[in-house]
């Protein structure tokens, strides 16, 4: 059975989006000025380059400048763990090796997406990203994204061959799933909770916390309400549960992470702008986000028309 401390990575990692500048390049001042607000509002590990961070239109060499770009902002004041997943053993494989070379903290790496591997192969890709890296491993499951599930006895086989398999990145809607690998795996073994509408029932089943998109915005209420949890005041935690649960999930209300980056722009912490295939809100979607944060206490009633 798993225990619920967090020593390494703490219990609210962000899942850094990327900013950028109004060519699309990498907009590296504000990716200081967006580590330095997450890391003031209860963010206790940057991941860089996940799905929320628009990996998938990132070059290579953007990703490691990036990298570097965090590590030096964030030195001495809250890991970084950088996404290495790709649907290519060999490409994941690389970038582990150079993550590590680079400084991060570990690695995110998610199940192989649209080539759907067996169960069989995830082991085997997994594996051999494990032995390929000393750093810690958070494997990321999320049938909706990939087409495949890593089911809960491939994950427990998984955890018991690779002692640098650390954590699981839980976003598949099931508690269940993850209640059986709760109860089976070694104690050393984390869970996050990969959904932020989702935390608090995760936490029940032995989550040490949230890898979080809402903590862009509202990152010190979810750190207070896992605190809450975990110092037994169950009440509190459930009242800011049910207070942030409609920005919780009208932050997905567009795909990931485009408006959780509006939101990011009216707090003038970066611009909205993303790569395509992704694009902007419309104005009535702008109008939905301006309400959430409204009613989140995050801008004046006076600024929504």
């Amino acid at each position: 059975m798993i225990k619920t401390d967090a020593p390494l990575f703490g219990r609210v990692m962000t899942a850094m989006v990327t900013p950028f500048d109004d060519e699309l390049k990498v907009d590296f001042k504000a990716t200081e000025k967006l580590v330095k607000h997450l890391l003031s509002t209860g963010t206790t590990c940057l991941v860089v380059s996940g799905t929320t961070g628009e990996s998938p239109t990132l070059e290579d060499s953007e990703k490691r400048d990036l990298l570097k770009a965090v590590i030096n902002v964030a030195k001495g004041k809250a890991k970084v763990v950088m996404g290495t997943g790709y649907n290519a053993t060999a490409k994941s494989i690389k970038a582990s090796q150079e993550a590590q070379s680079l400084g991060a903290d570990g690695l995110l790496v998610v199940a192989p997406y649209y080539n759907k591997p067996s169960q069989a192969g995830m082991l085997k890709h997994f594996g051999e990203i494990a032995k390929s890296t000393s750093l810690p491993i958070i494997v990321y499951n999320i049938p909706g994204r990939t087409g495949v599930n890593i089911t809960p006895d491939t994950m427990l086989e998984m955890i018991e061959s690779n002692h640098n398999i650390y954590a699981l990145k839980d976003s598949t809607g099931s508690v269940e799933q993850s209640a059986e690998i709760a109860g089976k795996a070694r104690e050393s073994f984390k869970i996050y909770s990969g959904d932020d509408y989702l935390t608090l029932p995760f936490l029940s089943i032995g989550a040490s916390g949230i890898i979080s998109v809402a903590s862009h915005v509202v990152g010190q209420p979810i750190s207070d309400m896992v605190d809450d949890f975990f110092a037994g005041r169950l009440d509190a935690a459930r009242e800011k549960h049910y207070k942030f649960l409609p920005i919780f999930k009208g932050l997905f209300a567009a795909p990931n992470p485009t408006c959780v980056k509006y939101a990011l722009s009216v707090l003038g912490i970066c611009t909205e702008h993303l790569r395509l295939p992704l694009v902007p809100l419309d104005k009535h979607q702008k109008q939905v986000i301006d309400q959430l944060l409204k009613e989140a206490d995050l801008i004046a009633k006076s600024s929504v028309v």
